[in-house]
């Protein structure tokens, strides 16, 4: 059975609630603001859009918004904050116990042996890499469709079974893309590899979430539990860029985002994404962007008049 519940979400809270329990997949669909929740969850996949939610796992924390979703494995502790001065929305899925074996089975067992064993025998644990996933052309797809058709279809429970198993055969897709990029990590043993990639990916999206705080490298070696040249060697190797490169991406790009989107002083928005002085801000700004914050405002301005017209 798949069901919609009510979460309260747009009260202040702070529960724990272990979820592994549940022996029925279901959605958490909600608008809110304020909220913090912990516990024990299900293998699930959660997306927020208008807003972010920040995930801390073990000593890992992700930020997950418009741009991103976040998988996290059945039996995973965790706690959620959201502080938000506008409702965000939250559209989280949650799937019972057992189910991503059984569809991971129809995938990888040949025709003949699903006829003559239609029950699935005891099937090894699926473990999905825990870490935030920008959208993609294989999953969001269809988790956009299912947000959009929820609030008519909701009880149609036939529809909701057969897009939650949609839903996780491409998430089993996604998966496969994974296991190609931890594949070309350098390492001898494949343990290995996949250690390394969850600890990259660990500081990676730690790095994501806290772009606007000071961030030093040891501080992101400590999240991925490796030493700082280790990490920033492997970091490099992985992502092409340096964590430093990383963090200033993440900034410019938030604040080419305000910049368009706000009217807030450009010395306020060079606070808010990280830069501590606002010339460096201001050069760097220029010399990666092509422009200085307040030209590439104005650009910005005129060019959204002129789509009006």
């Amino acid at each position: 059975m798949v069901v919609k519940i009510p979460s309260n979400f747009s009260k202040e809270q702070t529960q724990r609630i272990d979820m592994t329990a549940a022996t029925s997949s279901f959605i958490l669909h909600e608008n809110g603001g304020r909220h913090h929740w912990q516990g024990v969850g299900a293998l699930s996949i959660k997306s927020f859009y208008h807003g972010q939610a920040f995930y801390n796992v073990g000593n890992g924390c992700h930020a997950v918004n418009d741009d991103s979703y976040l998988v996290l494995n059945h039996g995973q502790s965790y706690s959620i904050t959201i502080d938000a001065e506008k409702p965000i929305e939250s559209f989280c899925i949650f799937f019972a116990a057992g189910l991503v074996e059984e569809v991971y089975r129809s995938l990888v067992t040949e025709s003949k042996n699903l006829l003559d064993e239609p029950k699935m025998p005891r099937f090894e644990p699926v473990h999905f890499f825990e870490r935030a996933y920008p959208h993609d052309e294989m999953l969001t797809p269809s988790l956009l469709h299912l947000r959009a058709a929820l609030p008519r279809r909701q009880d149609d429970r036939g529809w909701l079974h057969e897009k939650l198993r949609l839903i996780l055969h491409r998430l089993l897709q996604v998966h496969q893309q994974v296991r190609k990029e931890v594949e070309a990590l350098p390492s001898l043993r494949p343990a290995t590899r996949e250690e390394l990639y969850r600890r990259l990916h660990r500081a990676k999206d730690y790095a994501a979430a806290m772009f606007a705080q000071p961030l030093m490298l040891e501080e992101m070696a400590q999240v991925a539990c490796l030493s700082p040249n280790h990490f920033l060697r492997t970091f490099k190797q992985a992502f092409a860029q340096t964590p430093h490169q990383f963090v200033t991406q993440l900034r410019l790009e938030r604040a080419k985002r305000l910049l368009a989107q706000t009217e807030r002083p450009v010395t306020e928005i060079c606070s808010a994404v990280g830069f501590e002085s606002l010339g460096s801000f201001s050069w760097l700004f220029a010399r990666r962007i092509g422009l200085s914050p307040e030209a590439y405002r104005r650009r910005k301005m005129q060019k959204a008049v002129s789509s009006k017209r």
